[in-house]
Order: C-alpha cells, then structure tokens, then sequence
C-alpha cells in the first residue's frame, strides 16, 4: 500500500550537502507516498514532519520528492495549522513559493505545484501525534484507492484511538475483575470491530505500521 523510497549515492550526497547538522535531512523525513503509477485518488501520501516551521522542514521535503516529482515551485497551505507563512523559502538549488487559503484549502493538506509536471496533495499529520495513529494515517494517505479528504482521515484515526483506549479499558477491568482466568477466550468483552473507509485496518499498538522514512 505504500510506495518506499530508496535514496541513490548521488541524492544521499545531495541531501548531506544541504545541511550543517550531523544528521542527514533523508534520516529526519518521515514520508508516505502512494504507489507510482496508482489510479488517481484525493491524496498523493502524507508527510510528517517533526515541527510547525515551514521554512525549515520544506527544505527537507522538497530535497526528497524534487528528483521523484520535478523540481517543487510552489506549495500551498490553510494558514489555521501552520504559524508563521514566508513567502518564499529557499531550498537546494532554487526558491519555493508560498501561498495559502482560508477557506479554500483543507487544514490538513499541503498542495505541491511543479512548473513542469503537475500537481500534488499530502495529507500533513500533525508533529506530536503519536506513533500508532501517525502509521495509520501515512498509510490512509498513500491507500492508492482513497477517497477521504484529509480531514476526514484525521476525524476516522481519532475514532479509531478512542475505540482502542475503551477497549484496553474494558480489558483492563476484565482482568481486574478475574476475567483472565476465563477458560473461553471468546468471553472477553470488546468493543465492536471497527474499519476505516478503504480497508484500512484499525489502530492496534501491536500491529506495525507503514514503513517510514525516518523512524
């Protein structure tokens, strides 16, 4: 379900070369695309980046998805999710354009434009949101058959978190109560099966999620 990126020498070179910190800005993108070649869906994939600073996690954006996608020349943003807008931000090589809209753009999406090549949706999860529901989201947004707006994968992974957590709770009281010991493990009280729109399965903290770039 989701596309995994390799890094050839001469992008890996690229990429060390476009920052003075110890750590390699392919290392720090926690990135999600959908399969090359996928029917077209409303999201391309989804990025996760480690904070609200547009001009300094662009640059690590566009450094990946340039060689992937052409040369990135402008992107969009709603401004309620992100604090501070330049106008420009420069990366490797060249100057990325910044716009925004209010009521146009959904909150949770970053709109990529390549002057030569088209266009681009990626569902933005949120920097502190929690491993478990960040897979699950990654993986939503590359579903090459996905239908939901990135919004409404935000509302279904909230959903889904707060059945698990009643369902560890309920659990929780079951074998507070002696319900370990039950000899039938069907008797254990859940809560009913839930499943995202796609096919998605639901969040469980012990099934692994998409591989990431970056974790």
């Amino acid at each position: 379900m989701t596309a995994t990126i390799s890094l050839s020498p001469i992008l890996e070179d690229r990429l060390s070369s476009t920052t003075s910190t110890s750590t390699s800005p392919s290392s720090s993108l926690r990135l999600s695309l959908a399969p090359v070649g996928a029917a077209p869906a409303l999201l391309d994939g989804a990025w996760w980046p480690r904070s609200r600073d547009l001009a300094a996690e662009l640059p690590i954006l566009t450094a990946v998805l340039d060689p992937l996608w052409g040369r990135i020349t402008r992107v969009t943003v709603n401004p309620t999710q992100w604090p501070v807008l330049p106008r420009k931000v420069p990366v490797a090589g060249h100057v990325v354009k910044v716009g925004w809209f209010l009521a146009e753009q959904d909150p949770h999406e970053l709109l990529l434009l390549s002057y030569r090549t088209g266009r681009w949706n990626l569902l933005v999860v949120p920097p502190w949101t929690d491993p478990v529901m960040a897979a699950w989201l990654m993986a939503a947004a590359s579903d090459p058959w996905g239908t939901s707006t990135a919004s409404r994968l935000m509302e279904e992974a909230v959903r889904l978190r707060t059945a698990s957590e009643t369902d560890r709770a309920r659990e929780a009281v079951w074998d507070s109560e002696g319900g370990h010991g039950a000899r039938d493990p069907a008797a254990r009280p859940r809560s009913p099966g839930v499943m995202a729109e796609g096919g998605v399965e639901p969040l469980h903290p012990s099934r692994p999620g998409p591989a990431l770039m970056g974790m």
